[in-house]
Formats: C-alpha cells, structure tokens, sequence
C-alpha cells in the first residue's frame, strides 16, 4: 500500500509577534485609561461649570425684574408731581423731595410745547449736570422722546448719552419725558435724567454687588456703565435686554468666580472609569481577530466596488500630488485624450498638454500647488469648476471643464487634487453653431430694415444731389463770364461752399446706412444714452419727415452710460421706432403723430430706454403674440422685429417690454415700448480691482 500523503504541520508562531501583540493590548489599556480619566474629568468640570452659569442666569432674571420695578417706581413718582396741579413754588419743592429720595434721577425740569425749558431742579447729591455742555447742545434725544410721548400718550424714554463732568469724568445717562394733559390735551411735558449707573445700584441687591458685577452694554459690547465690588472674571457671562417704551437696554451680569479648581469624587470615578476599561479591554481581546478579519474582507469589497464604478463612469478622473505629479486616471480619462496610464502617471507635464501652452499651465500649476485651500474654498471652486484646452494624441485640441477637490488622507492632511475632467467640444461647436446663426439672423433683419427705406434713402439723397447739380451748373456759367471780376469769384467760391455742404449732407445719410448695415465683432462697451439715439435718428427722421411724424428726445442730465453692444442696440432702437412711426401712419389724425425717445435712470444698475407713440396700441390678441417669431401684422413685414430685439436685449441681461402710458385729461393714452439695458457702475470702471480679481482665479484655475 502506498503511504498517505503527508499532512503540512502549521506554520509556529513567532514569538516576536506575540510580544508586539501583547504590547499593543497593553499599549490600548492605558489609553482607555487615560481616556476615561479625562472624559470624568471633563464631565465633573462641565458639571460644575454649568451650575455656576445655572445660578449667573438666576441672577441675570432677578436684576432684570429689579429694574422695571425700580424704573416703573420712578415713574410713579414723577407721575406724582403732576397731581392736583401743583403751582411752581409745590412743584420744585416735591420735586427736591423726589431728588433727595431717588438718587439715581439727576435731574427735573419741566418744558414748553416748543421744548423751551420752563424750570428745572438738580439733585442735591450729585450737583449740576450740565456744566461743561449747555443743555441745549444734547437736546435732540428728549426732544424726540417728547414727540413719541405724544404720539404714544404715555412716557418715553430718549436713547443713553454720555454727560461730562469736571475733572474729565462723566456719566451715560437717559431721559424720561412725560407729556402733561390739560382738558385732554397736551399743554407740557416734564423730563427727568437719571443715571445709568445709580439705576443699577438703586435696583440691584448688596449681596449680588458683592459677587457680580453689573454693567450696561451696548450691541457691540461697549460698556455704558457699571456697578459691583469686584471686577468680574469673564467666564460666567449672562446678557439680557430691558424693554422700556422708547428704549431698549442691555445689561450684562459678569460673576466673580472663576472656572472650577477643585474636582469632587475624584477617587470614585476614577476606580468606576479603571473599572469599565478593564472589561472592555477584555472585550475588545476577543473580538480583535474577528474584526480584524471583516474589516480586511469590507475593504476588499470597497476596493472591487470603487474600481468597478470608476471604470464604469463616462467622465475622466485625474488624480495629482503635491507635486503635480499624475498619481491615477480612470479608463474614460486615458479615452478621452487617447493616452494610456503608463504615459501620464508619475509626470509632472503631461503629454495632453499642448506644448505651445505647457509653460503657462506649468505656471499656472505651480501657483495653484502653492496654495493651501480652506475647506469652503474647495467647496466653492468644486462646484464652479474651470475651462481649458487639452491635446488628443492624434494633435487634435479640445475644450474641457474641470471640477477639483482636494485629497485629503485619513488624519486630514491635504495630500494632493482629485479633478472631474468633462469633454465639452462638442457643446461649444453647437454654440458656436447657435451663434453664427443668430449673427445672420440678426445681419438679415438689418439689411430688410435697410431695404424697407430704400425709397426714403433715395427721395433724401436726391435733394442735396439736385442742389450738387444745380450749383455746379451756375458755377459753369460763372466761369465763362471770367473770374476776373471779384464778384463773381465771391460767388464761384460760395457756389463751391454750398456743394461741399450737400456733399456732406448727402455723405452723412450713407454713412448713417453704412454703420447700421455693417458686420463687425460683438463687442460690449461702455456708451452714453445720447450717442445710441444721435447714431439712429439720421435714419429715424428720414422716415419720420414722410409720413409728418415729429420727434422728440427726452435724455436726463446727467447723462447716464450703459454697457452694450452698440451695433445690436442701435438695430434694437431702430426697429422700435419704426413700428411707433409705422403705427401712427394709418390710425393718427397729422396733428398728434408724435415719437418721443426717452432715456431715465431707474436704478443705480439699470438704465431704462422708452419709444413711446401716438398710435392705437396693442389689442389684447396680438399682445400674446407680439414677440414670438414669424408674427407680424404688417402684410410685407417678416415677422422677425420684435422677436430679435427682446434676443438682443435679454442677452445684455435686461428685459423688452410695452404698456400704455396717459396721456392726459381726455386725450387717451399713448403705447409704449421700454427695455432695460445694464449702467456702466463704478465696479466695472476700476480696472484695478478687475485685475485683482482675474489674478486670483486664474491662481486658483490650473489644468
């Protein structure tokens, strides 16, 4: 019989192995330890620590409820004087009575309707007020508590101002006024100042004085005035408002204790902490293997997963160091620029860089890997994502956008940028396509335009041509009787003067045409409003002067400029006033045809330009249709006005639109048409924070 086959013995254990494992158990152990004494350390602390601030916002409520009671008894009080209608001599003697009882009001005075002070008494403690500033310098804040008074029929309260004192001291003080009815009306008003401070003392307990201190902030923290024995410590801190009519008052309660020194229990909860470590070290001995072994098989999993999604995903992933060296990219990335992982990975240029443009993006990168990004700046630029070009393989160039993120390991250190890269090339030719075909567009209607006012070109250039030629006709004659004779050599030359003039004239009427007509780059630039109605009103008056049309242009000083196309606007204004003038000519009697161009500024960004005429407006049944292509009304129009002019202008970001417009006490209304167009604002003429803010994302956006 042949011998079984031999059984392999298990591999030994290393001992050095079972030493470090044991001494990372052990290791564990007093971690636990220590973390467990910290966290009961930390929780005996927060404990006491919020007890402390438990008892600061028991105080901070009771001062709160202090100070109404102590400013509604003052009230009262000086509600008092006016009882039974006190003659002067009674008043001022209650009043030092009420000065003497109250310390914290500082003064009484009594005053007219007009605010003029009538009479006045100072408290005897602190003497008087307002010595170093007349009273009538700081009377604005009571004068408008007075006015509130009135209007609310009860006392108001003026906002705090600072008083100063001799010897450069001072106090924050706040008036109290209080409107005086006589037979249901108001006949005077009584104010009282008192002092922030003295309200604070006279309201608060001695013993609360003795271990907090009180103070009047103001919104940013700006203390008003304080009170207390001891200055307080900052670390138990309780704010409250005071609502008063007319006046809102934040106070602030700072304890004079400070933070916990002392842990109580340490001993127990420290053998309760060594305690549940000890079991759950044990714990955790048994369960390592197995939790070592699933984590191993999860990640496993994990990986298989990520690669196939990533190999499953139609737009290209990239991966950089810090060093701009190529760590990884994903197979729709390698299809993209046709080069596989072995030509980009560890190159700091890669080969889909095009080389005539490799030392600006190397520039560029060099910058961006520079910089250390905050988490809301790689969220902010991983949603707005950036364009560039890229190079195939086969030398073909293609526009790309790309997303970035930065990489960050697991302790949190930025190791490098992970970037989404998407083929857009396809995407710009169509809107390139798009584009040239709106440019047609619109170089059509331009040239329909054109052709519409043929006849009006032809009767307004005959006319300086007919003078051309009559004066060079004299000018003929002229001259065969001699130009000896100074009379007729002043004639030949004022002959000759006035065909330089129709030559002109006739000049302008072409050039007019030919700068509407012509192609030329879009280009957006700042222009004044009264330039773009100069450039159109050559051609608008040719047609305007045939059907008797007058027209009037409405422009503000000063003169507002606007960011546009020029050309595209001036087609826009053009068109506009031709469908006014064209409306007025079957519907509105000679004397009311009237065309008004006009220009306002309706917002510190916009600029709203109007063509407003006499014509029968617009039924409700073409209004619906009004913009839309290939709808006219008109039987040798095209359809195609309107509809460019609201493309032309919403691509400016503005908006076309119409209404009626009165015209006056039966005389009906007038239709007008208005668009907005973007005002040239001080932003855009800074040429130095534009550059500024082009280097910083140019620094930020690296291929």
């Amino acid at each position: 019989m042949s011998a079984p086959p031999a059984v392999p013995a298990p591999a030994p254990l290393v001992p050095g192995s079972t030493r470090r494992r044991r001494a990372l158990l052990w290791v564990a152990l007093v971690a636990l330890l220590a973390v467990a004494q910290s966290m009961l350390v930390w929780l005996t602390v927060n404990y006491e620590s919020s007890r402390a601030q438990d008892q600061v916002e028991a105080v901070s409520a009771g001062v709160a409820a202090d100070l109404k009671q102590t400013l509604s008894r003052d009230l009262q009080s000086l509600q008092a004087l006016l009882w039974n209608d006190p003659t002067p001599a009674q008043w001022r003697s209650d009043a030092g009575d009420l000065l003497r009882a109250r310390r914290e009001i500082l003064r009484v005075e009594r005053r007219d309707l007009q605010h003029h002070i009538l009479d006045a008494v100072e408290s005897p403690y602190q003497g008087p007020l307002f010595t170093r500033i007349k009273r009538e310098d700081i009377d604005l804040d009571t004068e408008v508590a007075c006015s509130t008074a009135v209007r609310q029929a009860g006392p108001v309260y003026s906002r705090s101002y600072f008083v100063p004192l001799p010897g450069g001291l001072g106090l924050e003080v706040v008036d109290v006024c209080l409107p005086l009815l006589k037979a249901g009306r108001v006949d005077s008003f009584m104010a009282a100042t008192l002092a922030l401070n003295g309200v604070l003392a006279e309201a608060v307990a001695p013993d609360v004085l003795r271990s907090h201190e009180l103070s009047f902030v103001e919104g940013d923290g700006t203390r008003l005035a304080r009170v207390g024995l001891m200055r307080g410590a900052g670390a138990y801190v309780s704010q409250r408002l005071v609502d008063l009519p007319g006046l809102t008052l934040q106070f602030r309660v700072d304890s004079a204790a400070g933070r916990p020194q002392l842990i109580p229990n340490l001993a127990v909860a420290l053998v309760l902490g060594l305690s549940m470590a000890l079991g759950g070290v044990v714990a955790l001995l048994v369960r390592d293997v197995r939790k070592r072994a699933s984590a191993e098989r999860a990640l496993a999993e994990s990986l298989a997963f990520r690669k196939a999604m990533e190999d499953s995903l139609v737009t290209g992933l990239r991966a950089r160091d810090l060093q701009g060296r190529v760590t990884y990219v994903n197979p729709a990335f390698c299809q993209m620029v046709g080069f596989g992982p072995e030509d980009m990975i560890g190159r700091t240029t890669p080969p889909y860089w095009p080389p005539d443009l490799a030392p600006e993006y190397s520039a560029r990168q060099a910058v961006r890997l520079g910089a250390t990004p905050t988490s809301e700046q790689a969220r902010q630029h991983a949603r707005e994502g950036f364009e560039t070009i890229f190079q195939r393989r086969n030398g073909e160039r293609f526009a790309v956008l790309i997303f970035e993120a930065p990489l960050v390991d697991g302790t949190g250190r930025h190791t490098g940028w992970m970037s989404a890269v998407l083929d857009v090339s396809e995407q710009r030719r169509m809107e390139e396509l798009s584009r040239q075909q709106q440019e047609r567009l619109q170089a059509t209607a331009r040239l329909a335009t054109v052709g519409e006012m043929a006849s009006l070109l032809s009767h307004e250039l005959n006319q300086p041509l007919a003078a051309i030629a009559s004066y060079a006709a004299g000018s003929l004659n002229l001259m065969q009787w001699g130009t000896q004779d100074p009379e007729t050599a002043a004639m030949l030359r004022q002959a000759a003067e006035r065909i330089a003039e129709q030559a002109e004239r006739a000049g302008r009427v072409i050039k007019s045409v030919h700068d509407f007509v012509r192609r030329r780059e879009q280009m957006h630039e700042a222009v004044r409003c009264d330039l773009l109605v100069e450039a159109v009103l050559p051609l608008v008056r040719l047609q305007a002067r045939k059907s008797g049309t007058r027209v009037e242009v409405d422009l503000p000083t000063p003169m507002p400029r606007v960011v546009c196309d020029r050309t595209m606007v001036e087609q826009v204004l053009l068109n506009l006033t031709r469908n006014g003038i064209q409306a007025m000519e079957a519907h509105t009697e000679p004397a009311r045809r009237e065309l008004r161009i006009r220009v306002r500024q309706s917002h510190p960004r916009w600029v709203t330009i109007s063509v407003i005429d006499h014509g029968p407006g617009v039924p409700p049944e073409v209004a619906q249709r009004l913009f839309t292509p290939f709808f006219t009304t008109r039987k040798e129009g095209m359809g195609l006005g309107l509809s460019l002019c609201r493309t032309v202008i919403e691509q400016h970001g503005g908006a076309l639109d119409f209404g009626s417009v009165p015209e006056g006490v039966g005389a009906g209304a007038m239709t007008e048409f208005r668009f907005t167009l973007p005002a040239d604002t001080p932003e855009r003429r800074n040429p130095a924070a534009q550059g500024e803010a082009r280097d910083a994302d140019v620094a930020q956006k690296t291929p």
